[in-house]
């Protein structure tokens, strides 16, 4: 398979490094393409990749190809792909809020895989929601999929509903995470704890929480319940958040990622 990837910003560098180790491309170099000049002088001093500043050169032989560049970036890129490209190739999307039917007008193509990939994938922790056209195989979404595994986990969702649905949760979530961190630090660091003991306080603590959850079939509320006993310091904690409505906020938090996933998606159509 010969595999290009298009934009080599933080998202596509992370894809492009985990699946240049896939046994897909049998040997074969994964192509990356971009326009900054210092970002491709970076790429060929690794040697990993074959790098290329001109679309010309690449994008016709390619079978797959990820475009993983700004959404502002897509309608001029785009018009710059569309004379290069042929019906055979398959197109997967990085991009948040474009969708499936804009990539299939704007290229003029049928294969095309829309997904929603999130930060942690740059430390193979990732998770990447996916969906596709009808005309894709079983065979190439499969390809796809373990693609998209080499930098963490992939789940197949059945619309691009889900995929506004998963930028909620999953896109956007990293962030609803270092935010809760953040407070923890700031607590900790008032209470007198130095900066290094604050960090390893709160990050093994978040570790070590999501070990146990992983590890079992128990869930959320019942790990509370196992920790708060009755007049206990994290009852305390508790009863502090559900006064404070806390968990409402958060789910109106990742609703509010969602809703904004759909404009974003409307406004592109």
């Amino acid at each position: 398979m010969k595999l290009l990837v298009i934009g080599a910003g933080n998202m596509g560098l992370t894809y492009s490094e985990g699946m240049a180790k896939s046994p897909l491309l049998s040997g074969k170099k994964l192509k990356i393409y971009d326009t900054d000049p210092n970002k491709i002088a970076s790429l060929r001093e690794t040697g990993t990749f074959d790098v290329y500043e001109n679309l010309e050169d690449c994008l016709p032989k390619a079978d797959m190809v990820f475009i993983a560049v700004k959404p502002y970036h897509a309608d001029s890129l785009f018009e710059e792909m569309k004379p290069m490209i042929n019906d055979g190739q398959i197109f997967v999307s990085l991009m948040a809020g474009v969708t499936i039917g804009s990539i299939q007008d704007s290229l003029g193509v049928k294969k095309v895989v829309r997904t929603m990939p999130n930060l942690p994938a740059q430390v193979g922790k990732g998770v990447t929601s996916y969906t596709e056209s009808e005309e894709v195989s079983r065979i190439e979404l499969l390809m796809i999929r373990n693609l998209l595994d080499t930098t963490g986990a992939s789940i197949h969702v059945e619309t691009e509903n889900f995929i506004d649905a998963s930028t909620g949760i999953s896109g956007s979530g990293p962030a609803y995470v270092f935010y809760f961190m953040q407070s923890m630090l700031e607590a900790a660091k008032k209470m007198g704890f130095s900066d290094y003991d604050s960090k390893v306080l709160v990050s093994n603590t978040f570790e070590g929480a999501v070990e146990l959850f992983n590890q079992s079939d128990i869930s959320p509320q019942s790990w509370m319940d196992r920790v708060a006993s009755k007049g206990g310091t994290t009852r305390a904690a508790l009863d502090s958040m559900a006064d404070n409505n806390v968990n409402e906020l958060i789910k109106d938090a990742a609703y509010a990622a969602f809703d904004r996933a759909v404009e974003l998606g409307e406004a592109d159509k």
